[in-house]
């Protein structure tokens, strides 16, 4: 059983954040403050939202009053380096800081065997010529005009998210276990791939084995330690594993990942499954960290592995992370028992303290509220300088990015226009890869279908 039931000394219930037209509605219990502690955006917190959004005439993006968008780059345009076209199924992104002001973004693709517009094969930037997936580079000028825009990695496949590392990097993942042989792959997949976007050639295309062939989704790295924290999305039983991956060379550059290292999974003892846990504020001490038997999962997935009389703890739809403070956050998007998971929620964010061996139930979304109402899957996370916590939306119904505040307040802070149904069925793409610009006064953000990456701009308050 947890040590503690709730953070504040309560178990917190709200309905927050209505915007007019569009009826936003989450309810969510937690205590936001712990999200933020130790993180810059602490400091800027405690606005409730930006207003109504405002419907686009243009039919792509609606925002806040006073905020604004650029679109930067839409899938079937030509590349701006002549490789090709720009890639289908606009995914995680992040923006590192380059030289004279510039802002370097990488851009996954999601690709499948069947995705609509590939990521161009290049020389020396090719995994495998079959995968359709990869990642896009664009690099933008200090005025946010974009300067360059190229391959970053191509044949790879179902590029989903990844992370940033603090020596510049951006460690792509990908989210199968295709095998050579299947869906016409030539070589194994399931990896992560380190993509250096200022020179995508320097990086080029090698999967770093250590780290595990799972179904991978997002990573975050302690830039003290060095330890390397990868979730898993398997949405079918067994579901997937919260890993950490302890490299051999832990505070080295670009390509040191490539010397290995030790890839273990999380056990909490007494939790199966932590959707099972369901009090905010829910808080385990000496979380256990097992070796994996098989990282490349030769003959057995992970997930499915032997990892002892003990087991091991399992979670559907692991999503997000992020590091923040002196923790690891990450996402649980849904669990349902209906597809065997020991109970319901709409998503839950979790903290990891590797100093204390901590694990914190930090926010549960849902599941009381009306299923037709957005907010019930959060999926890409990431910590705004300007406005707390900013979450995309992986769900049913209208798509939204929505900001979250260290006093629980929950805003609507954009919304995807653009109808990829029918006026009588209509239906949105999800968003994907929220992050921010060094200076913290740019948000960009991707729609997945019909991919599309915005830089948005506006009154952000510091």
């Amino acid at each position: 059983m947890p040590e503690n039931t709730t953070t504040d000394g309560t178990s917190r219930r709200r309905l927050l954040a209505r915007t007019g037209a569009l009826g936003v509605s989450i309810a969510f219990a937690g205590n936001l403050t712990e999200l933020f502690a130790g993180t810059a955006a602490a400091q800027n917190l405690g606005h409730t939202g930006y207003g109504p959004l405002v419907p686009d005439p243009k039919g792509l993006l609606d925002l806040p009053e006073g905020f604004r968008y650029r679109v930067l780059s839409r899938e079937g345009d030509r590349l701006r380096s002549g490789e090709g076209l720009v890639p289908s199924n606009h995914d995680g992104m992040t923006a590192l800081r380059g030289r004279h002001g510039r802002v370097h973004l990488v851009r996954n693709h999601e690709n499948r065997a069947d995705g609509r517009v590939p990521v161009p094969t290049v020389e020396g930037l090719t995994y495998d010529p079959a995968g359709k997936g990869g990642c896009t580079a664009l690099t933008l000028d200090s005025r946010g005009r974009v300067l360059s825009e190229r391959v970053g990695i191509a044949g790879t496949a179902v590029n989903c998210a990844g992370g940033p590392t603090p020596w510049g990097t951006w460690l792509t993942c990908e989210e199968t276990e295709d095998r050579a042989g299947t869906n016409g792959y030539t070589k194994d997949h399931g990896f992560i791939f380190e993509v250096d976007p200022a020179d995508p050639h320097r990086s080029g295309a090698v999967p770093l084995t250590a780290m595990g062939r799972f179904q991978h989704e997002a990573i975050a790295v302690d830039p003290r330690r060095g330890i390397v924290y990868e979730t898993e999305d398997a949405f079918e039983k067994p579901f997937g594993l919260f890993y950490r991956f302890l490299p051999h060379q832990p505070h080295g550059g670009l390509g040191t990942l490539r010397a290995g290292g030790r890839l273990q999974a999380m056990r909490v003892p007494g939790v199966p499954d932590l959707s099972s846990i369901q009090e905010t504020g829910a808080s385990f001490r000496n979380i256990e960290w097992v070796d994996v038997p098989d990282p490349l999962a030769a003959g057995t997935p992970i997930r499915h592995q032997d990892f002892g009389p003990k087991g091991i703890t399992h979670a559907q739809k692991l999503e997000g992370c992020y590091w923040g403070g002196r923790s690891v956050y990450f996402v649980s998007s849904f669990a349902r028992r209906a597809e065997g998971s020991a109970a319901d929620h709409y998503g839950q964010i979790w903290r990891y303290d590797p100093a204390e061996r901590r694990l914190t139930l930090v926010i549960v979304f849902g599941p009381d509220t009306d299923l037709q109402l957005p907010g019930e899957s959060p999926d890409n996370i990431c910590l705004a300088p300007s406005g707390g916590l900013m979450v995309c939306e992986d769900g049913n119904g209208a798509q939204h990015v929505y900001g979250v505040t260290r006093r629980g307040e929950v805003y609507a802070m954009a919304r995807n226009a653009q109808n990829i149904g029918t006026p009588q069925e209509p239906e949105w793409g999800e968003f994907a890869g929220v992050t921010f610009s060094p200076d913290g006064g740019t948000m960009y953000v991707n729609c997945y279908t019909p991919g599309t990456t915005f830089a948005v701009t506006g009154p952000w308050r510091g």
